[in-house]
C-alpha cells in the first residue's frame, strides 16, 4: 500500500476526503479481479479524449485494479468507408457489412485497439490487446445487415490470462462464427453479452455528454430504477437513443446481482465517479423499492436500529420506539436507508434520515428522499453544524436558520409563525442518540 501512498494522495487532494477513498478501495478490493467493472469506450472517446482515458486507466491500474475496456469505432469506421469509397448503410440503427466493408472493419478496429494499448504501455500501464477469441457469434440476419453478428456466447479465458498478470485487457467488438466467419458486433451489444457473463460490480459507459440530461439539458446525478424507471419513461423529452439507452440500461441490470451499477461518465471524471459519494456523471442501479408505514408494529425494528446506530455511529436510546410516535417511516427493501418522521403541532417533521456505509453513493437515499418528498410538500428538520449532507439539505430546502449546535431546515412552510415553531421546536427537542463515550 506504500506505493500507492503518492497516487491516492494525488486524487485527495482534488476529489475527496480520505474516508471515502478508503471506504471505496476496500470495497472494490474485495471483489474478485474479473468482477470490479468492464468500462465500455465509444469511438469518439478513442478519437477525442484518449489522453484523459489513458490517465484514468492508469489511475486505476496504480490502486490495484483492473478494468475490462470494451471499445467501438464508429467515427473511424466512417471516415475509413469514406476514403475506401464505401457508401455508408444504415438499417434499424445497424451498419449493414458488406464482405467488401468487413476488410475495412477488421482493419480500423485492429487500429483502434492498438492504439489505444500502445498509448496505455507508453504510459507504463499493462494492457493485452485483445481482437479475437471473445464473442462468438452467429448471423443477425444476413439478408438484411450482411457480416453482422449476434453474440451466441462469450470466451473469456484471454480476459482471465491478462487479469492474471495484472494487465488490462483492451477488447474489440468483432466477433466470429463457429465456422470461423469474422463478424461485425454492436459494441453496446458485444459490452452487455461481457457484463452478463462477469456479473461484474461496476458497467461504466465512457462518453463526451459525461451522463444523460434530462429535458433542460441538466445532468442526471443517478436513477434508481425500482424508483424511477416507469416515471422516467413517461417523460415526453425522454426519446430516441437516450430512451433506448436506459432502456438497455434496465434490462441489463434486472439479469445482474442488486449490488451491480452503470455509470455514464466522462474519461477524466472516472476516478471521481468511482471513489467519491457525489461522482460525476450519472450513476443508474436497480436500487430498492421504498416501503411506507405508519406504524412501528410494521417495522424490523431490530433492523431498523442496528441501521440506524451503524449509520450514525452511535447508539439510540433503548425506548427511542417507545417514545417516539412516527408519522411515516421510510424504509428500503433491504434496510440500506431510512426516514423516520414525526407530526408536531400539524407539520410533518423529519427525526432521522440514515443511508448505511455500503450503500454510500449509490443514490439509494437520494431515491428514499424523493419518495418521501413525494408526499410530504411540508417538511422541518434539524442537523448537526458539522453533518457532511448540510449541503444536499442545503439544496433541498426553502430556508435554514443557525442557531447553537443546530441547523434547522424546511420547505413548504409559509408563515414566519410555522418557521418560528420550527426553529424552536428544533432547539427544544430532545436526542435520541446516546453521546459518544
Amino acid at each position: 500500500m506504500n506505493s500507492l501512498r503518492p497516487t491516492i494522495v494525488r486524487l485527495l487532494s482534488n476529489i475527496a476526503n480520505a474516508k471515502e477513498i478508503q471506504q471505496y478501495l476496500k470495497r472494490f478490493s474485495q471483489l474478485d479481479a474479473a468482477r470490479f467493472a468492464v468500462v465500455k469506450v465509444g469511438g469518439a472517446i478513442l478519437r477525442d479524449d484518449l489522453d484523459a482515458l489513458v490517465s484514468s486507466l492508469s489511475f486505476l491500474q496504480q490502486v490495484g485494479l483492473t478494468p475490462i475496456v470494451v471499445h467501438g469505432a464508429g467515427p473511424q469506421l466512417d471516415a475509413a468507408m469514406i476514403t475506401a469509397g464505401i457508401e455508408k448503410q444504415i438499417v434499424t440503427g445497424l451498419r449493414v457489412t458488406t464482405p467488401q466493408s468487413l476488410a475495412v472493419v477488421r482493419r480500423v478496429f485492429r487500429q483502434e485497439n492498438l492504439r489505444l494499448v500502445e498509448a496505455l504501455q507508453a504510459q507504463g500501464v499493462r494492457a493485452t490487446s485483445v481482437t479475437a477469441g471473445v464473442f462468438e457469434s452467429d448471423f443477425l440476419d444476413q439478408d438484411k445487415y450482411g457480416l453482422v453478428g449476434k453474440v451466441t456466447a462469450v470466451h473469456t479465458e484471454s480476459i482471465t490470462a491478462a487479469i492474471k498478470i495484472g494487465s488490462i485487457p483492451v477488447i474489440a467488438s468483432l466477433g466470429e462464427s463457429s465456422g470461423g466467419q469474422i463478424l461485425n458486433i454492436n459494441a453496446d451489444w458485444a459490452a452487455n453479452e461481457l457484463v452478463k457473463m462477469l456479473q461484474p460490480y461496476k458497467i461504466i459507459f465512457l462518453t463526451g455528454s459525461g451522463g444523460l440530461l434530462d429535458g433542460e439539458g441538466e445532468l442526471i446525478d443517478s436513477i434508481n430504477l425500482s424508483t424511477e424507471y416507469a416515471e422516467l419513461m413517461r417523460q415526453p423529452w425522454l426519446h430516441s437513443g437516450m430512451k433506448l439507452k436506459i432502456e438497455q440500461i434496465h434490462d441489463l441490470l434486472m439479469e445482474l446481482p442488486p449490488s451491480s451499477s452503470v455509470s455514464i461518465t466522462k474519461p477524466a471524471e472516472l476516478a471521481k465517479e468511482l471513489f467519491t459519494h457525489r461522482g460525476s456523471g450519472t450513476l443508474v442501479r436497480r436500487g430498492e423499492a421504498i416501503r411506507s408505514f405508519t406504524a412501528w408494529k410494521n417495522i424490523d425494528q431490530a433492523k431498523l436500529r442496528d441501521l440506524l446506530e451503524s449509520g450514525f455511529g452511535r447508539k439510540l436510546h433503548v425506548d427511542y420506539f417507545d417514545k417516539t410516535e412516527p408519522y411515516k417511516i421510510y424504509v428500503s427493501e433491504h434496510y440500506r436507508a431510512a426516514l423516520i418522521l414525526t407530526i408536531e403541532d400539524g407539520i410533518p417533521h423529519l427525526d432521522k434520515f440514515v443511508v448505511s456505509d455500503d450503500a454510500q453513493g449509490e443514490g439509494l437515499g437520494r431515491a428514499a428522499w424523493q419518495v418521501m418528498r413525494t408526499e410530504n410538500p411540508r417538511l422541518f428538520w434539524r442537523s448537526r453544524a458539522d453533518n457532511p449532507v448540510n449541503e444536499f439539505y442545503f439544496a433541498e430546502a426553502d430556508g435554514c436558520l443557525k442557531g447553537g449546535d443546530w441547523i434547522v431546515y424546511w420547505y413548504g412552510l409559509d408563515s414566519f409563525d410555522e418557521i418560528r415553531f420550527a426553529v424552536d421546536h428544533c432547539q427544544a427537542r430532545p436526542a435520541t442518540l446516546k453521546s459518544r463515550s
